[in-house]
């Protein structure tokens, strides 16, 4: 894990977040700015900085399964959801450690932006 990552640090528990999931090798918490009413990011403990830089397909995999359970979870896999990842300040990459959006409870639109 990187040292000041924001989400490294939220991970390693030194920052507070309402996690919804947490195990060995991912995170989920609730985002501070919602876009949704149900809006949560799930991340690899490991530090990773974008897509781009993922290696580990299996990983990916994981978090995306756990993407959809944390839907069942919240309520809104009936309905729908959207996941978002975002990589590289042109994509709108924030925080730069690959994190998967997780949006639901109200309708999409399209184009998302």
């Amino acid at each position: 894990m990187a040292e000041s990552c924001i989400f490294c640090r939220i991970a390693r528990g030194e920052i507070p977040a309402q996690m919804v999931a947490n195990n060995k090798e991912m995170a989920a918490f609730r985002d501070l700015n919602p876009q949704a009413p149900v809006h949560i990011l799930i991340i690899p403990k490991k530090h990773i900085g974008s897509l781009d830089d993922a290696a580990d397909s299996d990983l990916l995999g994981r978090m995306m399964a756990l993407a959809a359970a944390i839907a069942r979870q919240e309520k809104i896999a009936k309905t729908g959801y959207r996941t978002v990842i975002n990589t590289g300040k042109d994509g709108g990459q924030s925080v730069d450690h690959l994190h998967i959006h997780l949006l639901g409870g109200r309708a999409m639109t399209w184009p998302p932006g």
